[in-house]
């Protein structure tokens, strides 16, 4: 690519926030919170679109379809940076909170 401003603007951004998240406790937080939020969504999600039930073959194929896009970004290189780490444990925050809820709707 071309060396425009905005470019380096945008790598300079990335390097920095990787310098800034490789602290072992700030990963650790920013993990966290990803995978708190993943569940949070997840939880939103399967409430809102069984409000009507009109929504929920849609909201389960946009989830799949979210589910193996996230797979295949973050599994398609052995090198692993905190970004594809942020992704997936939002991924299993989403995954593992519909599991939760079809575990409640069961009992």
């Amino acid at each position: 690519m071309q060396r425009t401003r905005l470019n380096t603007l945008a790598s300079v951004a990335g390097d920095r926030l990787n310098v800034f998240f490789n602290n072992p406790w700030r990963r650790f937080s920013l993990l966290s919170i990803s995978l708190f939020v993943g569940l949070f969504v997840g939880e939103t999600v399967s409430t809102t679109a069984g409000q009507t039930a009109q929504w929920d073959v849609v909201a389960a194929g946009l989830l799949v379809g979210f589910t193996e896009l996230v797979n295949i970004f973050v599994y398609r290189d052995r090198t692993r940076r905190n970004v594809d780490n942020v992704l997936n444990l939002f991924k299993v925050g989403v995954v593992y909170s519909l599991f939760l809820e079809a575990f409640k709707l069961g009992s």
